[in-house]
């Protein structure tokens, strides 16, 4: 019997739909704290690895590591100097069932994380899960959670952008 390539295919969509949702968070962060970004929408923004906004009061790491804990490589890190905070920002695109799971999951795997950077950069660090249903569903606390972020983050956008996402994996996958 031949096996299908669907689980291949769809494993890379579903890559791109996480860079995706990932890269319009980011681009808001940026416009929000005066980065200059080189494209005027966020769906042609590629995200630099570092980014600091003038005066380098604070500064976004994108997937960038942090050396000491397995659990080190959230998708945004924010760091203001000024307000002595840091964000770790993790995306996740999951099935509707389970959106309430993975917000749960998503800050139980960074508490070392939060703990380890409290302690080497001396700021008040929080874990803000950013987790969409493939449907574009969100946890009631969705909203708390994305008005943290610095930018204007339109819900209805970001659910938009999932859906659509979504709707070109089945389109790729199932034809």
């Amino acid at each position: 019997m031949k096996q299908s390539a669907f689980p291949i295919s769809a494993k890379e969509q579903y890559v791109k739909r996480h860079d995706k949702m990932r890269a319009q968070l980011h681009f808001n962060i940026c416009k929000e704290i005066w980065v200059q970004t080189d494209k005027k929408h966020w769906c042609e923004h590629v995200p630099k690895s570092l980014e600091t906004n003038q005066g380098g009061k604070v500064t976004i790491l994108w997937i960038q590591q942090v050396q000491t804990t397995p659990s080190n490589k959230p998708d945004i890190k924010i760091r203001d100097n000024e307000k002595g905070t840091c964000m770790l920002i993790d995306v996740a695109i999951s099935g509707d069932r389970n959106v309430i799971k993975k917000v749960a999951e998503k800050i139980l795997k960074y508490e070392d994380l939060t703990i380890e950077i409290q302690s080497m950069w001396n700021v008040k660090t929080r874990v803000i899960p950013e987790v969409f249903g493939a449907t574009g569903t969100v946890s009631k606390s969705f909203r708390k959670h994305v008005s943290n972020i610095p930018g204007h983050h339109d819900v209805k956008e970001l659910q938009k952008t999932a859906i659509l996402c979504t709707a070109h994996i089945l389109r790729k996958v199932l034809t």
